[in-house]
C-alpha cells in the first residue's frame, strides 16, 4: 500500500514539489499551432502557474507570466506586435526570452535611465513541433522535443483538447492497465448497447517490460498467445505522461485537481501518392452531453475520463487493493518517484533527449505497423469504406473535418482503386 506522503508526491506538480520538479524537465504538447494562427494570444495554467501564450507578428512564439511586472495588468488581453507581446496598460513590450524591449512613457521620459534592461518577465521556451506547441518550464538549457517516427508517417493529423478535472497522474495510471480495455470499453460498452466487434476475451495473462522511452504493457486473452502482436508487440505507456498506442494521448497537468488532454492522430490515407496536409487542425471534445447534461460514454478516450474522474480530483491510493493486473502501476509509481529523486538529487532523469543526432524518428512499437512494413492497407475500423474513418476515441469530432477528410478518401480512392482497407475493431 501507498503511503499518505508518497501518494501527494506523485500528484503534486506545483513548482518545488517533486514531481513537479520532475516533469518540469520534459516538454509538454500545450496547444496546437494553428490555434495561435487563429488567435495568437491564450491565457493558459500549467503545473499550478499563471501564463499567457502567444504568436508574434514575426511568427515567433512565446510563454510569459499572465501579468505584467510593471503594475501587474492581465496580459492576456495583451496587444500582438511584430516581435513579441504588449501590455494593453502601459504599452511595456515583451519577447519569448522574457526581455522587455520597450517601455514608452519611460523611454521619452527618461531617456538615459534604461530602466527596461532591468525589468524581465517570467518566459518558458516554446517549439513547433509536429502541429503542436510544446513548453519546457524546467531550469538550465533546454533538451530537444522528442522526434517520435509517428510524426513523420503518411497522414490525416489533428490534435483534440479535452480539460479534465482531475489530476493527472491517474489519467497516467491508465496507461499501463491492460485489464481496464476488457471490461471499460468492451463489456461496459455491450451493456450500454454501443459494443462494437467481437466478444471481448477475458484477459488470461499481463506482462510489464521497461524500454528505453517508457514501459511497454503486453495481455494474452482468451483466443490468442504469446505470438500475438498485444503480447509480442504490446502498447506503450510513453514516459513520463502519455499513451501511445499508434496515436499518441498526453496528459499535461494544468494543476493539481486539472489535466489537460492532449490527443494526437495520424490516420492512413488511402493509395500511394505522396500526400502533404497544409494545415494539421485542431478541435476540442467536450465531457458532457450538451442535452442531459450526463458524461459522455459513447467513444474509448470518454470512457477513461469517467473512471478517472470518478477516483476523486485527487484519488486516494492509501485505500487501494491492489492486484496481480496491477503490476504496471506499482512499476510505475516507483519509477516516477525514482526519478523524481534523481531530480531533486541534482541529476538528469530518463528520457531527455540532448543528441541530435540520436534525436531523429525515434522508433515505437506499435501494433498494425508490420502490414505497412509490407505495404500493405493500413487496419482501422470504418463501416463506409468510401469514407475517412470516424474517430471513435473521442466525441464530437466536427463535421467540417470529417466533410475535408471525405473529400480526401473518395479523390484518393478515385485514384487506387485496388486499395482496400480492412475492417479491424479496436482493442
Amino acid at each position: 500500500m501507498i503511503s499518505y506522503e508518497e501518494n501527494m508526491e506523485l500528484m503534486r506538480v506545483g513548482p518545488g514539489t517533486l514531481m513537479g520538479e520532475l516533469m518540469r524537465r520534459y516538454w509538454m504538447p500545450i496547444a496546437a499551432t494553428a490555434e495561435l494562427e487563429d488567435n495568437p494570444i491564450k491565457q493558459m495554467r500549467l503545473m499550478g502557474e499563471d501564463l499567457v501564450l502567444y504568436r508574434a507578428k514575426n511568427g515567433n512564439h512565446g510563454l510569459v507570466d499572465l501579468h505584467c511586472p510593471h503594475r501587474r495588468a492581465d496580459l492576456s488581453y495583451g496587444i500582438q506586435d511584430e516581435l513579441g507581446l504588449r501590455c494593453n496598460y502601459h504599452g511595456w513590450l515583451y519577447d519569448h526570452t522574457g526581455a522587455c524591449l520597450e517601455q514608452p512613457f519611460e523611454e521619452v521620459a527618461y531617456p538615459d535611465a534604461k530602466f527596461k534592461d532591468r525589468i524581465k518577465i517570467k518566459a518558458y521556451p516554446v517549439v513547433d513541433k509536429a502541429g503542436m506547441l510544446w513548453a519546457y518550464m524546467g531550469p538550465g538549457e533546454a533538451p530537444l522535443v522528442p522526434d517520435y517516427d509517428r510524426f513523420h508517417d503518411k497522414g490525416y493529423k489533428q490534435v483534440v483538447f479535452t480539460e479534465i478535472p482531475c489530476n493527472w497522474f491517474q489519467c497516467q495510471e491508465n496507461s499501463i492497465d491492460p485489464v481496464h480495455v476488457e471490461w471499460l470499453h468492451g463489456r461496459w460498452s455491450r451493456a450500454l448497447g454501443i459494443g462494437r466487434g467481437p466478444e471481448p476475451q477475458a484477459h488470461i495473462k499481463v506482462g510489464f517490460d521497461e524500454f528505453e522511452h517508457g514501459i511497454v504493457y503486453r495481455r494474452v486473452s482468451e483466443g490468442t498467445d504469446e505470438d500475438h502482436e498485444m503480447w509480442t508487440v504490446g502498447r506503450v505507456c510513453l514516459w513520463p505522461n502519455a499513451l501511445y498506442v499508434g496515436h499518441f494521448e498526453w496528459r499535461v497537468p494544468i494543476d493539481d485537481e486539472n489535466t489537460l488532454s492532449v490527443a494526437w492522430f495520424n490516420v492512413p490515407v488511402p493509395g500511394e501518392a505522396p500526400f502533404e496536409q497544409e494545415r494539421i487542425h485542431y478541435w476540442s471534445s467536450p465531457l458532457t452531453d450538451e442535452n442531459t447534461g450526463r458524461w459522455i460514454d459513447t467513444h474509448v478516450m470518454n470512457q477513461d475520463f469517467i473512471a478517472w474522474v470518478g477516483q476523486g480530483a485527487l484519488a486516494d491510493r492509501t485505500q487501494e487493493h491492489l492486484g496481480g493486473s496491477d503490476q504496471g502501476i506499482i512499476m510505475m509509481r516507483r519509477r516516477m518517484l525514482e526519478e523524481a529523486r534523481v531530480v531533486a538529487d541534482g541529476g538528469e532523469p530518463k528520457c531527455v533527449y540532448r543528441d541530435p543526432e540520436a534525436n531523429q524518428m525515434l522508433y515505437l512499437p506499435r501494433q498494425g505497423r508490420a502490414r505497412e512494413d509490407q505495404g500493405l492497407p493500413p487496419q482501422f475500423r470504418n463501416p463506409d469504406p468510401t469514407k475517412a474513418p470516424r474517430n471513435v476515441h473521442l466525441a464530437k469530432q466536427p463535421q467540417w473535418i470529417l466533410d475535408e477528410m471525405d473529400s480526401i478518401w473518395q479523390e484518393r480512392l478515385a485514384a487506387a482503386p485496388d486499395y482496400k482497407p480492412v475492417e479491424q475493431t479496436i482493442e
